[in-house]
């Protein structure tokens, strides 16, 4: 019965073996028959666009032979016009260079010509000199010299009547103006100085105390004068004692430093030290506010400490018993008002004014100018070149390049020469005075010289023979150049040549 069973299997398996191999076989033919067909589609298609590409590559390589033929035709037709055109200009370059040619051919004859001509008028020149020579007597040297002679005369004439119609001229046009814009500064600035002298005087309680600031064996004294670097004279003065230095800040030093001894009574070389020091930071404070107070009054502001300290050091200082504080401010003001009545700038003219004479702070403690010294100083903290300018400028040592610096050189004049401002000692005062008359005298034509108005003034007689109207317009500036050359004086002089007319010039 298995057996059976096995045997139907296996008969079974081996039915559908068969079947499934005839089945298989059908299928792989079918596919077999599409492949064939797949691949004969594939070919066909693959020969269609193979021609359709070889007719588009066709048609491209014809588009791309025309393009080049039409390129290559305008190319060959602008090569012919440009060699039309070069072959133009090669023809009209050839005519220029003909009519140049020319030209030089002309030049060169007429130069031949412009020689000849030359050469003959030398030789006629020569011949009429020669013969002029031989006329007159005198040769061309001797001629030229009597000609520049007489000419000479002529030139110095004509110049002095031209100074003559520019001086009028600019007295009617600017005189009066000038006149408005310096008395309405002068009327609007009222300043009042205190004349000081290069000494101090310290009035005692009794005449015993000069023996005390002696001391024992002259120990005081000489303290005080080492601490202070002034003289101190004791003398037979009642109840006073005078301090004398050259620098008027250690005067002021020692004068403090005097009274608080003498208050204090105790008078000792250690407590003299102690005084000087509290003294010199006093004197020190001071200068600071004095500087201070000066800005401040003027209007001036954004200085370097260090100049408004030497600025406060000039409330010590003088000149011709002016002091140079108070005469800084005058001048800050009064150059404020005249720069804005010109329409110029105040604040800059101020700020100049009130530094004008900075200097004079250090000039007994370096060498040079104070004006020279001023500037330096302010040109190292700072300041601009236009406030540098005015104070070098401000006594003419350099040109101003500015009209607020010719405006301080205004201002500092009037401010120095009002009445009263400075005060001077007789024996510089007579000096003066000859010396002024000395240099009017030493010029030809001059008859007598007048000295007047405290030395601010000299009036000249003239002989009248030898100086015309116009010539003596020339003789004052000449007197005025000398004048401020050889002379130092405070403010300005005037000169006036008195002949039928009268000529006026000012020495600034």
């Amino acid at each position: 019965m298995i057996g059976a069973i096995i045997a139907a299997a296996i008969i079974a398996f081996l039915i559908g073996y068969v079947v499934r191999k005839k089945n298989a076989e059908a299928k792989f033919k079918s596919a077999e028959d599409e492949a064939k067909k797949i691949l004969e589609n594939a070919y066909k298609e693959a020969d269609s666009k193979k021609r359709e590409a070889l007719v588009e590559a066709k048609e491209e390589i014809l588009k791309m032979k025309n393009e080049s033929e039409k390129e290559s035709k305008e190319r060959r037709n602008e090569i012919s016009r440009m060699e039309r055109r070069i072959l133009q200009k090669e023809e009209n370059l050839d005519k220029k260079i003909e009519n140049i040619e020319h030209k030089e051919n002309k030049i060169n004859k007429k130069e031949r010509d412009l020689d000849n001509k030359i050469e003959q008028a030398e030789k006629i020149q020569n011949a009429k000199q020669e013969e002029l020579e031989r006329i007159s007597g005198l040769s061309a040297e001797e001629a030229k010299q009597l000609l520049l002679s007489g000419l000479e005369q002529e030139v110095k004439y004509d110049a002095a009547l031209m100074i003559k119609e520019i001086e009028t001229d600019a007295k009617e046009n600017a005189e009066k103006y000038a006149r408005e814009v310096v008395s309405q500064a002068i009327q609007r600035v009222a300043a009042d100085h205190v004349a000081e002298t290069t000494v101090s005087v310290v009035v005692l309680p009794n005449d015993e105390m000069k023996g005390r600031i002696i001391g024992r064996e002259g120990r005081n004294i000489r303290t005080l004068e080492t601490m202070t670097g002034i003289d101190l004279i004791i003398d037979d003065t009642p109840e006073a004692v005078i301090i004398s230095g050259f620098d008027p800040v250690r005067r002021e030093v020692a004068r403090i430093a005097l009274e608080k001894l003498i208050q204090d009574g105790r008078i000792h070389p250690a407590r003299i030290e102690e005084m000087v020091e509290k003294a010199q930071k006093e004197v020190d404070q001071t200068i600071k506010e004095e500087g201070e107070q000066a800005t401040f009054s003027v209007g001036v502001h954004g200085l370097h400490p260090e100049l408004i300290k030497m600025l406060g050091r000039l409330r010590y200082r003088t000149s011709y018993g002016q002091n140079v504080l108070n005469h800084s401010v005058e001048v800050a003001q009064l150059s404020g008002i005249m720069a804005g009545e010109l329409g110029l700038d105040a604040t800059m003219a101020k700020r100049a004014g009130l530094l004008h004479d900075l200097g004079k702070a250090i000039d007994r403690e370096m060498e040079g100018q104070h004006a020279s010294l001023g500037a330096d100083m302010a040109k190292r903290y700072g300041e601009s070149k236009v406030i540098v300018n005015a104070i070098a400028a401000h006594h003419g040592d350099v040109d101003p390049i500015t009209v607020e610096a010719v405006l301080i050189q205004a201002a500092d004049a009037i401010s120095a020469a009002r009445p009263g401002a400075r005060r001077e000692t007789l024996e510089t005062y007579i000096k003066r005075l000859e010396q002024l008359e000395e240099i009017a005298n030493s010029f030809q034509g001059v008859e007598k010289s007048f000295a007047i108005q405290a030395g601010r003034e000299v009036r000249i007689m003239v002989k009248p023979d030898k100086i015309d109207d116009v010539m003596s317009a020339g003789l004052a500036h000449d007197i005025v150049k000398r004048i401020a050359s050889e002379m130092e004086y405070p403010g300005q002089i005037k000169v006036v040549v008195i002949r039928e007319t009268r000529a006026v010039d000012y020495a600034k």
